[in-house]
């Protein structure tokens, strides 16, 4: 089987020959537009301090050269700035052929279209986030004309992903802390669970998955994200959701869930035998040897502190043990 195959087979739960994975030599390929936009390359402003410009116009700094950084200065300052705010143009098909080529040129594997998040990761960086919090409690109306505004960028960046040949899009919406989601549960499934359902709705017309990203407890949402049609949740932190919490979604549901052994909890432990055993609790309890689970790889080892051997002895356990003839 190719990529493309195994993961198209994980993703309809039939019989990969193997476990799909994205450490190398990964399954996937993700591929970014060419559109132009305010964005600027990292750029060293001191000693220790690295800025760059984002494609909305956001000021992110960064201390080292590595990290993806966070955004220090957003380039809205007031909910009355929304109306006249100028948002990319991603609209362009021309500006899709990256993912063409990507197509023609890697035709065994699965292509990702990269997106940057859908309204809540995109409108928050564009504030304060206790600015933007607080006004999608009082400023309802305005944040909303500002969410509208993104989900139409949005639907843009999807059809032309799709008619470019990529097999899915995949977007960062980070939701959680380590404990809770940012807002109230009934406020996410009243603001957002129909944004979510209608770009979920234009992907799936379009003929491809959509994947997501998310960091924290999240389990609020989860069934309202299967719910509203998502077809891989990616979690690096899948002891906090629970492996056992995550296998329950999947006795009613075709949900994949894509997971490196936890990168904060497991993995920090530095233990073979325990990262080894937490494989083999992944693949018994999410995979199967069915489909629905995706072996993952943390990119940035420096980030969470690990030296690069431990996640590179938990992808020797994914290929050893994820294997369909290990589950006949």
């Amino acid at each position: 089987m190719t990529s493309k195959e195994i993961v198209q087979r994980t993703l309809d739960f039939t019989n990969p020959e193997r476990v799909a994975h994205s450490f190398p030599e990964s399954d996937f390929l993700w591929v970014n537009d060419s559109a132009k936009t305010r964005a600027t390359d990292w750029q060293k402003v001191s000693p220790t301090k690295w800025e760059r410009i984002d494609e909305w116009g956001n000021i992110w700094q960064r201390l080292d050269d590595t990290t993806k950084g966070e955004v220090v200065k957003g380039v809205l300052n007031d909910v009355s700035e929304i109306e006249n705010y100028e948002l990319p143009d991603f609209s362009k098909f021309e500006d899709f052929q990256t993912v063409g080529r990507a197509r023609q040129e890697n035709k065994d594997k699965w292509i990702i279209g990269g997106m940057p998040g859908f309204a809540f990761n995109i409108a928050r960086k564009l504030f304060k986030i206790d600015n933007y919090l607080m006004a999608l409690v009082l400023e309802r109306e305005k944040i909303k004309m500002l969410h509208d505004r993104i989900d139409i960028l949005l639907e843009d960046m999807i059809r032309n992903h799709a008619k470019a040949g990529a097999d899915c899009v995949m977007y960062p919406e980070d939701w959680g802390t380590q404990s809770q989601i940012f807002i109230n549960p009934e406020l996410w499934y009243e603001e957002f669970f129909p944004r979510f359902q209608k770009l979920f709705g234009i992907a799936h017309q379009c003929g491809i998955k959509v994947f997501m990203h998310s960091c924290g407890k999240i389990g609020a949402i989860v069934p309202g994200l299967i719910k509203a049609g998502v077809d891989v949740l990616q979690f690096d932190q899948p002891d906090l959701h629970g492996i056992d919490n995550l296998a329950a979604h999947q006795n009613s549901d075709k949900i994949t869930f894509w997971c490196p052994v936890d990168i904060q909890k497991t993995l920090q432990l530095r233990d073979e035998k325990i990262i080894r055993q937490k494989v083999r609790e992944m693949l018994d309890k999410l995979w199967k040897g069915k489909g629905g689970f995706i072996a993952g790889f943390y990119s940035d080892n420096v980030a969470i502190g690990l030296e690069p051997k431990w996640q590179e002895i938990a992808s020797d356990e994914f290929i050893k043990y994820g294997k369909r003839n290990n589950f006949c």
